[in-house]
């Protein structure tokens, strides 16, 4: 992939897709998520293995919501196509969701068991990359990485929490 190409794109225009390196999706789930991403029309990065995301997160993320790519999406301020597949995933999805309010659900985990249509995936996409509810929640999320960022900054809240716990423990 190349960032040449993805420094030509609109700021906010692609969705990153990426369900890290220990979960497997089945033949039928390659194939609906292909064809809603392609009916989506919007333009996306489909990486099968973990990639540098700090360089490629624009205007979404579809993510299994495993606790480090929720973590990073949230620090950069980059909203979720929340996907959870197992483990940790389905509580973190509902904390991106419903409490932080910085993505949307592509498939509630109590449908785990059903397949996820093409159909379903291109109006998550559409829905977040492109509708009056997604701006809201890219609004949101902006703020949100905003405010993390700041905290773990010299003196901010985080970091002084930190380095005092620090101090607390080599004294």
């Amino acid at each position: 992939m190349s960032l040449e190409w993805l420094d030509k794109q609109a700021q906010d225009s692609v969705i990153y897709v990426s369900f890290g390196t220990t979960t497997s999706l089945s033949d039928d789930e390659i194939r609906e998520l292909a064809n809603g991403l392609e009916n989506s029309q919007h333009k996306f990065i489909w990486v099968l293995r973990d990639a540098d995301k700090g360089d490629i997160f624009n205007g979404g993320f579809m993510s299994h919501c495993g606790w480090n790519s929720s973590m990073e999406s949230i620090t950069m301020g980059v909203p979720i196509a929340a996907w959870p597949m197992h483990s940790d995933q389905p509580r973190n999805a509902i904390l991106v969701t419903e409490v932080l309010k910085t993505g949307i659900s592509v498939r509630d985990w109590e449908l785990r068991g059903e397949l996820v249509t093409s159909s379903t995936i291109e109006t998550s996409i559409r829905k977040l990359m492109a509708s009056d509810e997604g701006d809201a929640i890219r609004k949101r999320a902006a703020k949100l990485g905003d405010d993390v960022r700041r905290s773990v900054e010299k003196g901010g809240v985080t970091r002084m929490e930190i380095d005092s716990f620090i101090a607390h423990i080599t004294r």
